[in-house]
């Protein structure tokens, strides 16, 4: 073991030590840092176990895994104990047998070297052998530990850059990103998350965390007090796969989080783009779905996350506030909110889901959870206290952006409330 011991101590890559580790004591080897992150692990001859799969798998032991080590009081031991300590199988979860050992660096716990003990138990002079070399691994994981801080530092700043749109070429920012090493997408399309409050970090924190371990398609994250921004690769030759893998990056996020806590953001998408230097105009697209998500308010699922289907809702700020400022109201949907306000209908709401599904009745009833003879019923009713021609497609694009501004704005909602109660008063 002294000349492997030596070996170990002169190498200065983790993979080497790894690998040499585990054929000295012909078992397999995980080196994890202090949050059970996975940094190295060997190519023994040896299975690894299940748990030891998903941590390879997953780049960090499961989530699951650490609560039921919790609950043994296995950290707890990690934590406060600097000798080995062998664990022994948790056979329902996939756990073998095991010793773990402690990398300290500086009086600092870096990480844990685990060694799966499957037939044979390690030896005393094996123990020891560990014991000895982990210090040397405490530091190993110390540098690349500053060493990625420093790379991702310099990665980060250049992304932003581009963002913010400080070159002028797509030849300057290639420039930029070889010496920072930072992989360029072939295609791309940038999203936003955001938060309302500084107090819902932790929200932002947990997404930044489900980021990293999104690994179907390649993205490059950035964090602000308030935001996450994503710039989501798509395939070369693929148009509309940066939108594709957008989305399904959304559902991910939206499955892992309660209905609360993803409703609690504010999403947008840009555009699709193949030229970095138009990165920025994604990003500046999906910061306008934001803010128009932000002034109405939208309900669930209803307003658009991506730009290029924002459509009519890039204007409603502007109609608001023309409308507001000239007292403006629709006289056929004034009409319908009466007749809603006094029979406790749907009308308004019947009228919209109509109007947005291009009058298709099947549709409509379906998105609305009623029967077809339901609406059509609703359909005459609507017909016999508006004169609205749904044969005249201005008339119709006009009523449903009225809609919008009804639907989503609150001040704008009972703006009209107050005319309703205006016209029964003077119907009296």
């Amino acid at each position: 073991m002294t000349i492997v011991k030596e070996q170990i101590l002169e190498a200065t890559d983790i993979h080497k030590v790894t690998e040499i580790i585990s054929i000295a004591i012909n078992k397999p080897v995980i080196i994890e840092n202090k949050n059970f992150e996975l940094i190295s692990y060997s190519t023994a001859s040896e299975s690894f176990d299940q748990t030891q799969q998903k941590t390879i798998l997953y780049k960090k032991c499961p989530v699951f895994i650490i609560d039921r080590l919790k609950k043994e009081g296995i950290v707890q031991q990690l934590e406060s104990n600097e000798a080995p300590i062998r664990i022994a199988p948790i056979e329902e979860i996939g756990f073998y047998q095991r010793i773990v050992v402690k990398a300290i660096y500086e009086e600092r716990t870096m990480g844990y070297v685990w060694v799966q003990e499957t037939n044979t138990l390690l030896s005393d002079e094996e123990v020891t052998f560990l014991t000895e070399i982990t210090p040397h691994i405490g530091q190993l994981i110390h540098k690349s530990y500053r060493k990625g801080q420093e790379h991702e530092g310099k990665q980060e700043k250049l992304l932003w850059n581009v963002l913010l749109h400080e070159y002028e070429s797509e030849n300057q920012i290639r420039r930029k990103a070889q010496v920072a090493s930072l992989p360029l997408p072939d295609r791309f399309s940038v999203l936003v998350m955001s938060i309302a409050e500084p107090a819902q970090e932790p929200l932002l924190n947990e997404v930044v965390e489900l980021l990293s371990r999104f690994k179907r398609h390649k993205l490059q994250v950035l964090k602000t007090d308030l935001q996450v921004v994503a710039v989501i690769s798509g395939t070369k030759d693929r148009k509309g796969s940066a939108i594709e893998n957008s989305r399904e990056l959304v559902e991910y996020v939206k499955s892992a989080l309660t209905h609360e806590e993803f409703y609690s953001f504010l999403i947008g998408i840009g555009k699709e783009y193949v030229e970095l230097i138009d990165m920025r105009k994604s990003f500046l697209e999906a910061l306008e779905v934001i803010e128009t998500a932000d002034f109405i308010g939208p309900r669930p699922d209803v307003m658009p996350r991506e730009f290029s289907k924002l459509g009519v809702y890039r204007y409603l700020a502007a109609l608001y506030e023309k409308n507001n400022t000239e007292h403006y109201y629709n006289q056929n949907l004034l009409n319908l909110m009466e007749k809603d306000s006094v029979s406790h209908s749907s009308l308004l709401k019947t009228l919209e889901v109509y109007l947005s599904n291009n009058g298709k009745g099947k549709h409509t009833a379906a998105e609305l959870f009623i029967h077809p003879n339901t609406l059509n019923y609703r359909m005459k009713q609507i017909q016999d206290l508006t004169d609205i021609d749904f044969e005249d497609f201005n008339m119709k694009s006009h009523i449903y952006i009225e809609l919008l501004l009804l639907n989503n704005i609150p001040s704008y909602y009972n703006r009209y409330l107050a005319a309703v109660e205006e016209q029964k008063s003077a119907t009296k």
